[in-house]
């Protein structure tokens, strides 16, 4: 089961998301579960970033919320939340 890394970006975001609402703070926390298991889970919609953010990769956790990590080995770097226009 792959490690997760929480980058300071990504815990200062997240506190702001969980606050939001109960069920955006839920979906979250099913999400990361699921990351740790197997990033690549089909309902994760896990796919590859291009451009500047070449090299990393990004998960659905709501339709609006997405989360932009890394892979190194059995790690998964944790970068960045937020709306789709907030982390592209």
């Amino acid at each position: 089961m792959p490690k997760l890394i929480f980058e300071k970006r990504f815990i200062r975001k997240v506190s702001k998301i969980a606050n939001n609402s109960q069920l955006t703070n839920e979906k979250l926390m099913k999400t990361l579960k699921t990351l740790q298991e197997n990033p690549f889970t089909p309902s994760l919609k896990t796919h590859k970033l291009s451009g500047n953010l070449k090299g990393t990769y990004s998960c659905s956790v709501t339709e609006d919320i997405r989360i932009t990590f890394s892979l190194s080995d059995d790690t998964v770097h944790l970068l960045n939340v937020g709306s789709h226009g907030e982390v592209y």
